[in-house]
């Protein structure tokens, strides 16, 4: 019966769908597209 209490819990908690995992998917994209835009210019460096 516990089970079927922790499921019900689950199914009716106050997050509003799928807020904080698109939350955390952008910011993860934001992060990455900023350390490959970085990872790619940096070999147009002159190191003359």
């Amino acid at each position: 019966m516990q089970i079927h209490h922790a499921l019900t819990t689950l199914a009716v908690s106050q997050s509003s769908g799928p807020g904080p995992v698109m939350r955390s998917l952008i910011v993860i994209s934001v992060v990455g597209a900023a350390f490959l835009g970085w990872f790619l210019l940096r070999g147009y460096r002159d190191n003359d």
